[in-house]
């Protein structure tokens, strides 16, 4: 990738924050409940990535998008872990491709325990397709300039031949 002088790249710094240290089926058995205790910082990160085209800009949401991720698996730490680990464990053993479907009597005693000691309701099937509007306290970017070009290959004048096709329309199959 080629960059030039005026392009600003972050700070290792800037760029690190403390990974989630979790496997594929903890992340799995935690998914639905993280996706709406997180939904307005996922919501934010998503609009900012959306409106300004660039990551770079996107920074401060994406770290508080991980933020609140390790926020919700400790809470879970501490208010449910035997039943997410039995969960999480239920999805690693019972199938090849981390498949819920074994796995549905733990998962009820796992949201049983989340809504009962987190106040968490597990979304319902296609929550996260529903259309919803996002609030939000950023700005909407300025739109950028059309591009113009001093060098720009100039038009055919009006008033300049124009002859028909050598060899005929290549739309031949559209003549009435």
């Amino acid at each position: 990738m080629v960059l030039t002088a005026d392009v600003h790249l972050p700070e290792e710094s800037e760029l690190t924050v403390p990974e989630l240290q979790l496997s594929s089926p903890a992340l799995f058995a935690g998914s639905f409940h993280l996706g709406k205790y997180c939904e307005q910082a996922n919501n934010e990160f998503m609009l900012c990535r959306l409106e300004e085209g660039d990551p770079r800009k996107c920074l401060k949401e994406g770290k508080a998008v991980t933020a609140c991720t390790m926020e919700f698996f400790r809470k879970v730490k501490q208010s449910c872990l035997q039943e997410f680990n039995q969960y999480a464990n239920c999805i690693d053993k019972s199938s090849g491709d981390y498949s819920l479907k074994q796995c549905r009597t733990t998962q009820g005693v796992f949201d049983k325990c989340v809504l009962d000691k987190m106040n968490i309701e597990r979304p319902g099937f296609g929550y996260f397709c529903e259309a919803r509007v996002h609030d939000t306290k950023r700005p909407k970017p300025l739109p950028e300039p059309k591009a113009v070009y001093p060098d720009a290959t100039p038009a055919l004048p009006e008033n300049a031949e124009k002859k028909p096709a050598r060899f005929g329309s290549r739309f031949y199959w559209m003549t009435e």
